[in-house]
This record gives structure tokens, sequence and C-alpha cells, in this order.
């Protein structure tokens, strides 16, 4: 499965801040259709990500009935990323 999205970066300040752009409702439903299928426990679903140039292997992370994909500093910095910034999102996830 292929998804592409654009999302706003924001920030969860828990005791180590981290930055996440929310995956859209839609694509959150469609996602929601094979995640028994391939999460790994605790609603994590492993995802191969793509940034601009940058792509990495992660896992989008469930949240309030949805899911967002956290975004490495590594990441940022390599596609010069800022909070609040709209990025576009490829998210493939092998069923």
């Amino acid at each position: 499965m292929e998804l592409e999205f654009d999302g706003q970066v924001w920030e969860w300040r828990g005791p180590a801040p981290y930055h996440f752009v929310s995956v859209p409702e839609d694509e959150c439903e469609e996602i929601a259709l094979t995640a028994s299928a391939v999460t790994y426990g605790w609603g994590m679903i492993p995802v191969a990500v793509a940034i601009g140039e940058t792509r990495w292997t992660t896992s989008l992370w469930p949240k309030d009935g949805g899911y967002v994909v956290p975004l490495k500093d590594a990441v940022r910095r390599a596609e010069a990323i800022s909070l609040d910034d709209i990025v576009s999102v490829r998210l493939t996830i092998d069923v």
C-alpha cells in the first residue's frame, strides 16, 4: 500500500521531545483496513517513509484514533524541515 499526503510538522514535548506529521483521516481509514495484518503490537505499523530525497523506515504511532509519522532529527536536518512546516509524505506499507 502506498499513500501520499501533505501535513504540518508538530512537536510533542514529552521527556524526549519529538517531531511528527499527522496522517490525514482518509489515509488513516485506509491504513485501518490493513492494520491487523501488519501491526507488531501497541498498534504500531512498520512503514517506509520518503520526504523529499530522504527515505527511511520507522513505524506509524497510533494517536487519538489516527496515526502519526515520527520525524527523526537526522531527517529534519537533511530536508531542512522546521516546526510548523508543511511537508509532502510518501508512505509504503508492506501488506
